[in-house]
C-alpha cells in the first residue's frame, strides 16, 4: 500500500493516475450518453489534484472522443454553421492559451470553477438564440476560448444549435470539436506548455474510452435522459464549488 501511495509515472502520482482514470472513464461515458460530461466533470476535479494537466489532458481526450462521434454522424455536420463559426476559434484559442499561461497557481482553479459553472448554467437554462453570422462567430469564439482554457467549450455551440435535429447537432460539433481541439493542443505545443504527463496520460486512456464511448451509446436510449442529465450537471457544479472554495481559500 505504502508502495501504491508514493510510486509516480510520468510525474503523476500513481494513485492520482487511477482516480483520474475513474473520473476519464465516467467522463467519456457520460459524454458519449448525453453529449456533454468530460470537460465539464474532469476540469474541476483533474485540477484539484493535477492543475498541470488541465486543460491539455482533457483536449487531448477530447479529439478521438469527438473523432468516434464524427464517425457515426460525418454525414448530418451543417457547413454552414462550420464556416462562420470554425475560423472564429482560432483567436479565441490565442485568448485561451493566455489565459492559461498568464493566470497561475489558485487563480487557475477559480477561472475552471467558474466557467463551468457559468457552462452549467447555460446547458440547464438555454434560451433561443438565432443562428446568424454574428451569434455564430460569437459562439465560435467563446467556445475557442473556454475550450482552449478549461477543456468547456461545448456550451456556447450548443446554444446556437439547440434546436436542430440531435444528429445534425452531434455531427456539426463533433467536427468543430475534432479540428478545434487539434488547433488548441498544436498551439500549447508551439508555446512549450504542452506538459509531457498530459501527452503520456492520454495514450495511456484511450483504452478507457474504447470502453466508455460505446457503453454511453448503448445507454443513451435506455436511461431516463433529463434526470440523468440533471444529476450530471448537479455533479459537476458541486465539484466546481468544491474548487472554488479550495481556490480562494488557498
Amino acid at each position: 500500500m505504502s508502495w501504491f501511495l508514493e510510486a509516480s509515472y510520468a510525474g503523476v502520482a500513481v494513485w492520482t493516475i487511477v482516480v483520474i482514470g475513474a473520473i476519464v472513464l465516467v467522463g467519456a461515458f457520460v459524454q458519449a450518453t448525453i453529449g456533454l460530461g468530460l470537460g465539464m466533470l474532469g476540469a474541476p476535479l483533474i485540477a484539484l489534484m493535477e492543475p498541470q494537466l488541465v486543460p491539455t489532458l482533457l483536449l487531448l481526450l477530447a479529439v478521438p472522443i469527438s473523432t468516434a462521434v464524427l464517425v457515426v454522424e460525418r454525414h448530418h455536420i451543417d457547413w454552414r454553421v462550420v464556416a462562420w463559426a470554425l475560423p472564429a476559434r482560432v483567436p479565441g484559442i490565442f485568448l485561451g492559451v493566455w489565459l492559461v499561461t498568464a493566470i497561475a497557481g489558485r487563480w487557475l482553479g477559480v477561472a475552471v470553477a467558474v466557467m463551468v459553472l457559468v457552462a452549467v448554467a447555460l446547458t440547464l437554462h438555454t434560451v433561443e438564440v438565432r443562428q446568424t453570422p454574428a451569434t455564430l462567430v460569437g459562439a465560435g469564439f467563446l467556445a475557442g476560448t473556454a475550450g482552449t482554457a478549461v477543456a468547456v467549450g461545448g456550451p456556447p455551440m450548443a446554444i446556437v444549435m439547440a434546436h436542430r435535429p440531435p444528429r445534425e447537432v452531434r455531427g456539426t460539433l463533433s467536427f468543430f470539436f475534432v479540428v478545434g481541439s487539434v488547433l488548441s493542443v498544436g498551439w500549447f505545443a508551439v508555446l512549450g506548455e504542452l506538459p509531457r504527463s498530459s501527452i503520456v496520460l492520454a495514450i495511456v486512456y484511450v483504452p478507457l474510452l474504447l470502453v466508455a464511448i460505446p457503453a454511453g451509446a448503448w445507454a443513451n436510449h435506455r436511461l431516463p435522459r433529463e434526470l440523468f442529465r440533471r444529476g450530471v450537471l448537479a455533479l459537476c457544479a458541486a465539484s466546481a464549488v468544491v474548487l472554488l472554495v479550495r481556490s480562494v481559500a488557498g
